[in-house]
């Protein structure tokens, strides 16, 4: 299968009062085209440091750099070098998670839609441009596209806002579309409702999608593939029948185990949580880094686990899986 990006050993710190903290630790990860890719994991994981590491939205203090990246198959050098930085805005789009934040308010939507295109068409005339953002917005399903054009954000609901932002990203064509955590600050109708718009525009993309969330569920429902994150580390992947049927990780395992079960008869059937928090990431243990908080954990696990196969493009990071 294509794969549109590789990364291997991609490494993120940031500089704090502290120390260094290392967000991201020798991540390899791939994105084949055509299919939807899921990365879940608790908060301060790491999700959203890797979006942003590959949409160049890093902080001042924050450093990145990867063993090799490979774009189309074709290395592209440092992941923070001007190579990958002329993808972004033409074969890298981004669907933030909060609408109200990434869309300014100050200006009109049909103003900032034309501004998202400019990168990928720099020669067309806005009233071009206007033209395709309008179709764009019918096809996301908002009615009235030219009078939403002239709208603000903030006259739009937040399941319009949302749209607005899938909108910008499709009318850029991406090769990689990376959506973190598009539904969080939705409520559940309109979560449900965004959800089916992304399956739906799937089609659209000519390449991958990186979708970043906590929900378990809407996970299963959307991804082809699923990336399992914890303190900085890749602990499993794999096709998301296999991880969901059969989690080879403890930790895996201990996500799904948290997810509510809204036929369970009892309340100690629907809150379960896993002992413990996610490790200081300026001092991490040594070993498996999930050790501390695992059930299963033994002296063995006071060393590093390599990452092993468990099955077809299913992989592991434990001794015992």
């Amino acid at each position: 299968m294509e794969t549109v990006l590789s990364i291997r050993d991609l490494n993120v710190s940031y500089r704090t009062s502290r120390g260094v903290a290392r967000a991201l630790r020798g991540i390899n990860i791939d994105l084949p085209a055509g299919r939807v890719v899921g990365l879940v994991g608790e908060s301060g994981s790491g999700k959203s440091t890797l979006a942003l590491t590959l949409m160049g939205l890093l902080p001042k203090n924050a450093s990145a750099r990867a063993g090799s990246v490979l774009f189309d198959g074709k290395p592209l050098g440092d992941i923070a070098g001007p190579e990958m930085e002329a993808k972004r805005g033409t074969a890298l789009a981004m669907v933030f998670q909060d609408p109200m934040s990434a869309l300014n308010p100050l200006f009109r939507v049909g103003t900032q839609m034309v501004e998202a295109q400019r990168r990928r068409y720099p020669n067309e005339t806005r009233k071009a441009l206007l033209r395709r953002a309008a179709e764009m917005l019918t096809r996301v399903g908002i009615p009235s596209p030219e009078a939403r054009l002239r709208s603000y954000p903030h006259e739009l609901s937040g399941g319009m806002r949302q749209r607005v932002m899938i909108a910008m990203a499709l009318l850029v064509k991406p090769r990689i579309l990376i959506a973190d955590e598009p539904t969080t600050a939705l409520d559940a109708t309109v979560e449900a409702q965004i959800a089916k718009l992304l399956q739906e525009v799937r089609a659209d993309i000519d390449g991958s999608v990186l979708f970043v969330s906590h929900s378990l569920g809407l996970v299963a429902e959307l991804c082809d593939h699923i990336v399992v994150m914890y303190a900085g580390t890749i602990v499993e992947s794999g096709p998301a029948g296999d991880v969901f049927a059969n989690p080879r990780h403890p930790y895996t395992r201990a996500l799904l185990a948290c997810e509510i079960d809204p036929w369970a008869e009892t309340e100690s059937d629907t809150l379960r949580t896993i002992p413990g928090i996610v490790p200081d990431l300026v001092s991490p243990p040594a070993g498996c880094i999930f050790r501390d908080r695992c059930a299963f954990a033994v002296e063995k696990c006071a060393e590093n686990p390599p990452e092993a196969p468990v099955g077809p493009a299913h992989l592991s990071r434990c001794w015992f899986s």
